[in-house]
């Protein structure tokens, strides 16, 4: 089935999330930290008159990693009606893709399993599917 993905970059690695949970993409100015969050809380950023959870991507697949602090592009969701900012590295494009929710064998971490619903061809290539909630939750929904 063809639909719009939007391409991200986080920990050396295109990705895609589908376009249709995806709200804005926006350049995060000013984080305000949160004292005692996950190690994937990056802190709390506002837009638009509202309060976004800021999560760092690469923190989310692994605690031990975290973006750069100069890395200030997000990509804003909206779950469960709680708006969220993704931190990643980049945010490369929209395109048409083929997507198949399936699970996927073989990945060489559990975290990518974690995280990913399938695989998407998009523009010749084949990308992992992000899940929007196992990145939201973090690495701790991985320990419990």
């Amino acid at each position: 089935m063809a639909e719009l993905l939007l391409i991200v970059r986080f920990a050396g690695q295109r990705l895609a999330l589908k376009a249709a949970d995806i709200e804005a993409v926006v350049e995060i100015e000013t984080l305000t930290p949160v004292p005692r969050a996950a190690a994937h809380v990056s802190g709390l950023a506002s837009l638009r008159s509202r309060v976004l959870t800021v999560i760092d991507c690469a923190a989310s697949l692994d605690p031990a990693a975290r973006l750069p602090d100069d890395c200030r592009e997000a990509v804003v969701a909206v779950l469960d009606g709680h708006p969220y900012a993704l931190l990643v590295e980049a945010v490369e494009d929209v395109v048409e893709g083929s997507s198949s929710e399936e699970t996927l064998a073989g990945l060489s971490s559990s975290s990518w399993a974690r995280i990913t619903k399938g695989l998407v061809e998009a523009d010749g290539d084949l990308l992992l599917l992000l899940d929007l909630a196992a990145i939201l939750s973090g690495a701790r929904a991985e320990a419990a």
